[in-house]
């Protein structure tokens, strides 16, 4: 993290009263990536009172792991009837994230974004908060988008492509300055 707040310092000496003023971004890779997808893939889309209702079903299913997110091989033995009787479609149902740490940043939102249901969004919150990727530019985030149109004193909400080009100092540590763009949209900063 120091890498990278020493980076954002330097590319952009604008965000060190941002980097003063929040700390360090507290951003630590999940223990468990396919616990943390899993989560991501049930609640997108749905009232939180509808996905816990799904994922208490989805986690039933495992009373052998004791309270503890079941094992990918349990998973990927589970009959794909069951998932979807317990609220997931068969899609969502075919995900093999233990390869994930093998992929790039763009060949995991090409395999979450075939899933019908997962869009990009879900996909960049699941590199930067799941996986703890350090370069992803989340473009289609409204907290980012109107952090930067603050931030960089925009008129407007910047479309993806100007956000890049903002963003493109950042690089390699974009995930960090748009969790600065979420304190400067929360803050009115």
């Amino acid at each position: 993290m120091s890498a990278a707040l020493r980076h954002l310092r330097r590319a952009h000496p604008e965000l060190r009263g941002l980097i003063s003023q929040h700390g360090p971004p507290d951003l630590r890779r999940t223990r468990d990536a396919l616990e943390s997808l899993t989560r991501a893939i049930v609640y997108q889309q749905l009232s939180g009172k509808a996905a816990a209702t799904i994922y208490g079903r989805f986690r039933a299913l495992y009373p052998e792991s004791g309270g503890r997110f079941p094992e990918p091989a349990a998973i990927a033995a589970t009959p794909v009837a069951a998932l979807r009787a317990a609220g997931l479609s068969s899609g969502k149902a075919a995900i093999d994230a233990r390869r994930f740490g093998r992929m790039t940043d763009g060949d995991i939102i090409e395999l979450l974004t075939q899933v019908k249901g997962i869009g990009e969004w879900t996909a960049h919150m699941f590199l930067i908060f799941g996986l703890n990727r350090p370069d992803v530019l989340p473009v289609g985030d409204l907290g980012v988008r109107r952090g930067m149109q603050t931030f960089f004193r925009l008129r407007g909400l910047p479309a993806p492509a100007r956000m890049e080009r903002l963003a493109a100092p950042w690089k390699p540590y974009r995930s960090i300055g748009s969790w600065y763009m979420w304190r400067v949209k929360a803050d009115g900063t």
